[in-house]
């Protein structure tokens, strides 16, 4: 995962997961179409019309791959459907001062890439909101200034992301030597 892209800033702290897809859209089991249902609320009015003031509304943030969220984003309750909208959406990133760990945890494992950085980085992106690059392989978030940001993520959720699985397509990948275990083949 190595890309560059327009940073949406929605600072809003401790946005929960029912902002961010409310309860009325989890319906259903498949992830496709939940990015129209993405922050409902807010971007769309009582008759279901776009509000033009909302970013995600506006045509200049169109194709962005990168939300910077303010503080403690997605808080609440644990669903998943909450980083499903956000990736059917087509964001690659979030950039937070924190995440609450659940959504966190179900963002790794659905592609969805959180990225923790100081209040410092967060201020200076908010301030000159335009394009970051991300390179996962060396954990690094680039800014427009052209400084560099080193980031944390745990090697298993890395290695994932970089492979495009989740836990279960690592663990099919592993058929082969979990038969020979099963069968008493294994060194």
């Amino acid at each position: 995962m190595n890309f560059t892209s327009r940073i949406v800033p929605l600072p809003n702290e401790n946005v929960d997961t029912d902002q961010i897809i409310p309860a009325r859209y989890l319906k259903t089991t498949s992830k496709e179409g939940l990015g129209k249902a993405l922050f409902a609320d807010w971007r769309y009015d009582s008759q279901g019309n776009p509000r033009p003031d909302f970013i995600l509304n506006r045509a200049e943030m169109a194709g962005a791959r990168v939300l910077l969220a303010g503080d403690n984003f997605g808080c609440g309750s644990s669903r998943e459907h909450a980083p499903w909208a956000l990736a059917d959406y087509g964001f690659k990133a979030i950039i937070s001062t924190s995440f609450a760990d659940i959504f966190k945890n179900n963002a790794l494992k659905n592609g969805l890439l959180p990225i923790v950085v100081d209040k410092e980085v967060h201020a200076r992106l908010l301030r000159h909101s335009g394009e970051v690059a991300i390179d996962l392989e060396t954990q690094t978030l680039t800014l427009e200034d052209g400084a560099s940001i080193h980031f944390a993520i745990d090697p298993f959720s890395k290695k994932c992301l970089l492979e495009g699985i989740d836990e279960l397509g690592y663990l099919l990948a592993l058929t082969t030597q979990i038969t020979n275990y099963e069968q008493g083949l294994s060194d």
